[in-house]
């Protein structure tokens, strides 16, 4: 059912339902859950927009493994500043280890591609992304994305842990600007 929603002074309609999300994610976890039954990964959230996401990841997600978190940005409003800043570090020893980076959204990929270099210093096994929705429309680096549970247009989205200047991130279904 489409519905629409105002943030700020923007309107927004449904775009993927609060149901669909639930069983893409939970689809995605059994897909990991076969790739990385023989290993005990590292998953590594990006705040904040990640964190629904791989709160509900985690729940479907039946291997051994930990989580940890990293928060950076990027955006304000809904345009992307051109600058990532690191706000919170990593907390983990990563060296010799797989981490899945659990990723809300990868559009242009500006965010990972200024993080991976810094990642890779740590020495990990390997890196794999994981990311709710992609927009390879937008995509403007060089940045493979493992897995993914939407691929989408280059559209404005919010919800489910998406935002517009802070706001709209505990929706439980994804919005379209109108």
């Amino acid at each position: 059912m489409e519905e629409t929603i105002q943030v700020h002074d923007k309107k927004f309609r449904t775009y993927i339902s609060a149901e669909t999300i639930q069983q893409r994610v939970k689809e995605l976890a059994e897909k990991i859950n076969e790739r990385f039954a023989e290993e005990k990964p590292i998953f590594l959230a990006i705040l904040n927009g990640s964190f629904m996401f791989a709160s509900d990841l985690m729940k479907q997600v039946s291997i051994p493994c930990e989580i940890s978190f990293v928060k950076l940005a990027s955006y304000q409003g809904t345009q992307s500043t051109g600058q990532v800043k690191t706000l919170v570090g990593l907390d983990i020893n990563i060296k010799d280890r797989t981490v899945i980076i659990v990723e809300d959204i990868v559009d242009t990929g500006k965010t990972l591609n200024e993080f991976l270099p810094v990642l890779k210093g740590f020495q990990p096994k390997e890196i794999f992304i994981s990311a709710l929705l992609f927009k390879p429309a937008a995509l403007k680096h060089d940045i493979k994305v493992h897995y993914s549970c939407f691929e989408v247009p280059n559209d404005f989205l919010v919800g489910y842990g998406l935002d517009y200047d802070g706001y709209g991130r505990n929706l439980p279904a994804i919005y379209q600007l109108c």
